[in-house]
């Protein structure tokens, strides 16, 4: 039985602006998306009729509720395929985290049915696809580095900005990105990212200029409700680290670090009190 295996990164936001709230209530965003190297395992299998989802979190919905269910529904509509799928997700990339998790899962699912049945398509075909799916999606199939805009799925490749030490930390609380945005009044937003000029730093390999001007507008809402995420943030600062930002709508935190170890020493610390902390680098 032939098998593929793919694997899904998880994304950090370097930077993240609500520019406004659209008529069809979606909100008109401007961000940095950048890959790091913690990633989902995606191992798929053709069988006769079908889905079987499989994970070794039980946390993973194994229904028509997750991602890659959605994505296998839509090649198999689009491309009239009466064949089944069994997918099973080794989950590393924290859940409903800010992370894109479930997107990248999806991605992987998509690019990886493309190559089992031997679909032909380019991946700007696979990106338009992945919108339909979720906002996050068509980046996680481009992936790298990129400028988002739109609801996320206008996407502009930018210079690559790998290789960077990034401390990820996940509290064990659960944020609703609906609640975030919908908390969010945009009349009280006082920063703002300077979207252009967080690329011209990275385009120059300015580590800790990026890290210095790095906004999240969302920090507003998530940290009112949730301090921890500010401690987080303050405790990655005083470890070293040359920025700390909240990623999405959270609860992840992340630092960026240009001393590994200082970034190892900050993981010990947090690692004492949280238990999903990771030490990565951008791809």
């Amino acid at each position: 039985m032939k098998r593929i295996i793919v694997d899904a990164y998880a994304k950090i936001n370097l930077s993240l602006d609500v520019l406004r709230r659209r008529e069809d209530g979606y909100h008109e965003v401007e961000m940095i998306m950048q890959q790091v190297d913690l990633k989902d395992i995606i191992t798929i299998k053709e069988i006769e009729k079908g889905i079987i989802i499989e994970s070794n979190k039980k946390e993973v919905p194994t229904d028509s509720s997750n991602l890659v269910y959605k994505a296998w529904d839509i090649i198999c509509k689009k491309f009239n395929i009466d064949r089944g799928v069994y997918i099973n997700i080794n989950k590393n990339i924290p859940i409903a985290a800010g992370l894109a998790g479930g997107s990248s899962d999806a991605a992987a699912l998509l690019k990886g049915l493309n190559k089992l049945w031997n679909l032909g398509l380019t991946k700007n075909e696979l990106m338009e696809l992945g919108v339909n799916i979720g906002a996050d999606v068509p980046f996680c199939i481009m992936g790298g580095t990129a400028l988002a805009q739109g609801i996320g799925e206008k996407l502009t490749r930018l210079n690559n900005f790998s290789n960077i030490y990034i401390l990820l930390a996940t509290p064990d609380i659960q944020v609703s990105t609906a609640y975030v945005y919908k908390n969010l009044n945009l009349k009280e937003i006082s920063v703002r990212p300077d979207t252009h000029k967080l690329i011209e730093y990275m385009e120059d390999n300015d580590i800790d200029s990026v890290a210095k001007k790095m906004v999240n507008v969302l920090e507003n809402v998530t940290i009112k409700k949730y301090p921890i995420i500010q401690e987080i943030k303050k405790d990655m600062i005083n470890g070293g680290a040359l920025g700390s930002l909240m990623s999405g709508s959270g609860p992840t935190v992340f630092g960026i670090y240009n001393n590994e170890k200082l970034l190892k020493e900050t993981e010990r610390k947090l690692k004492k009190r949280l238990s999903k902390v990771y030490s990565v680098k951008t791809i």
